[in-house]
């Protein structure tokens, strides 16, 4: 029997879909409750996507936000609790150091999801690794870690596990408009005009 956690990629590279059969089903993200920690502007985009897909939305931040409609959680363990996967946004700080603890490992529960774009050190790694071990949490969807460029070994045959490096804004296209908004920047300022992005 296929491991539901199978990642279909490798699955398929490593020539199992003709030996073992159809990969099993996999879970749908519409209608998925998602737990965004730090709504600002990365939190922002994250779940302006979600949208799309149908995803009940909620989010912990330092306030509440007036403007916005998604339920708001002020106690990091209550968010976990509620929802099917946690998406890491916020910045690190000495107050966001493992933010994600055992405790709220605990509360996303067998079938969660922790998703970090945010900083390695939001998330107890090494927790991580014990409860994705264990079982105690469902899977992970990471580009940063505690001790980069070093990746705790244990993640990289876990099929419940998808790694990445935090390049993805690392294109083309994108350097060249930072480019232009650093030029932009330095024109406004030597003009005594407005900055285009004052920070």
């Amino acid at each position: 029997m296929v491991s539901e956690n199978r990642n279909f990629n490798r699955y398929v590279r490593g020539g199992l879909w003709p030996v073992e059969g159809e990969f099993p089903l996999a879970s749908k993200l519409g209608g998925r409750r998602v737990g965004i920690i730090g709504l600002g502007s990365i939190g922002s985009r994250v779940s302006k996507r979600l949208e799309g897909f149908g995803c009940i939305i909620s989010y912990l931040s330092r306030t509440k936000k007036s403007s916005i409609p998604y339920q708001y959680f002020s106690n990091i363990v209550d968010l976990a609790s509620h929802n099917n996967i946690l998406i890491v946004t916020c910045a690190l700080t000495s107050e966001t150091h493992h933010i994600v603890d055992k405790e709220v490992m605990s509360a996303l529960g067998k079938e969660g999801v922790i998703i970090n774009v945010g900083r390695g050190a939001l998330i107890d790694e090494k927790e991580m690794v014990r409860c994705l071990i264990e079982g105690e949490i469902g899977g992970a969807g990471l580009d940063v870690f505690e001790n980069e460029p070093f990746v705790p070994e244990e993640l990289f045959e876990m099929d419940s596990v998808v790694l990445s490096a935090h390049r993805a804004a690392m294109s083309p296209e994108a350097v060249s408009d930072l480019l232009q908004v650093i030029v932009g920047n330095l024109e406004a300022f030597f003009a005594n005009r407005p900055l285009l992005t004052p920070v």
